[in-house]
């Protein structure tokens, strides 16, 4: 009688062991513990203007099921010794707001399995994002001004450059302060007003590895917040007048650019072997005389140790011109008009990429 009184029993209903969580028999325990809580209703915010979502005070660019994923992360609450957790869901649009997510849940508490189902409503609420909310109040943190050197760009060239800016944009990641305030030819050049600096300095480098040129900046004080002045940013990009390959003259010598350096070209003569460096101040006072864009590919007809001859595409007459310093016997020859003669050139690297265009003129 004594031996009984003293034996373990759940401190509910007086059950015998075994006995789990808070001294309960099995029946009390799975009645008063809960593998999860699962709030009723769970809001979140989605820009009207761009479709970015607030997760957790950040702006950012997320699908539709990571956004389920990452309510649930944040709002279902477990069991504190849960064990084996596993989870599923399936969504259920209701409306544009509102969407049901079915949750199944299972896990392991005090070595008893658990298996619960629950529903949860998502509700999307309209913000607007702190990125729409600078780009309509006109928002800028730099201008990048593309100008030119040594002659006038033509409205394709200025097109070129302005897509390297979403060339640039769409390898970058996705900040959302990366965007345009506003665009536009203006008299010698173009405009971009970007919303970030980052994105200006990023697109400058680039122009200037992929097109020649060099970078200035300047910086104006608009005011101060927090104790720190803020600032814009002005970035003046100038591309050269001449592109790899064509034909400038410099230093009374006929040259082509072979290649960009950090501070200027390289450039290679035409009549001899001869290649040297130039910076952008050396070059100012070069001049283009021939575009790659107006070369010619001809095939010879003869040939001597010198001169070779072929059919003019100006009027289909023998012609005689002086072989490149270069020439290893190929019957072709790439040909500029130089002040109203033919000049035979040197073979560069970025003519591989452009014999097909010249090949065309020539034919």
């Amino acid at each position: 009688m004594t031996e009984g009184l003293g034996g373990d029993f759940c401190l509910v209903c007086g059950s015998e062991p075994p006995l789990f969580s808070g001294r309960m028999c099995e029946e009390c325990t799975r009645k008063r513990v809960k593998l999860v809580e699962v709030p009723e209703n769970v809001p979140w915010v989605r820009c009207a203007r761009c479709g970015i979502v607030e997760i957790q005070g950040k702006w950012i660019f997320i699908s539709e099921e990571n956004i389920w994923n990452e309510l649930i992360q944040r709002h279902v609450l477990f069991h504190k010794e849960v064990e084996n957790i596993g989870l599923a869901f399936e969504s259920q649009t209701i409306s544009d707001r509102h969407t049901l997510l079915h949750l199944q849940v299972e896990g392991v508490i005090d070595e008893l399995p658990y298996t619960e189902e629950h529903t949860m409503r998502a509700r999307m609420a309209n913000g607007v994002c702190l990125t729409c909310t600078r780009q309509a109040g006109n928002y800028f943190e730099a201008t990048v001004q593309v100008r030119s050197s040594g002659r006038r760009l033509s409205d394709d060239e200025f097109k070129i450059l302005r897509a390297s800016l979403d060339v640039v944009i769409e390898n970058l990641s996705d900040d959302p302060m990366f965007f345009i305030t506003s665009e536009g030819p203006v008299t010698g050049g173009y405009d971009v007003v970007l919303g970030s600096k980052g994105l200006a300095r990023s697109w400058g480098r680039h122009m200037a590895s992929n097109f020649g040129g060099h970078i200035s900046e300047s910086n104006s004080t608009v005011g101060r917040k927090d104790g720190i002045d803020v600032t814009r940013l002005t970035l003046l990009y100038r591309k050269p007048g001449y592109d790899l390959g064509d034909v400038v003259k410099w230093k009374d010598n006929f040259w082509r650019p072979a290649s960009w350096s950090k501070d200027g070209a390289v450039m290679e003569r035409i009549d001899r072997r001869e290649r040297t460096g130039a910076t952008w101040r050396d070059l100012e006072h070069s001049n283009v005389v021939c575009q790659m864009k107006d070369f010619v590919s001809v095939e010879l007809i003869t040939e001597d140790s010198s001169v070779g001859e072929f059919l003019s595409p100006e009027n289909w007459q023998m012609t005689a011109v002086r072989l490149p310093w270069d020439y290893k016997g190929d019957k072709k020859l790439l040909l500029a008009r130089i002040e109203d003669e033919w000049m035979a050139l040197q073979h560069l690297g970025i003519d591989d990429s452009k014999s097909d265009e010249f090949q065309i003129k020539g034919d």
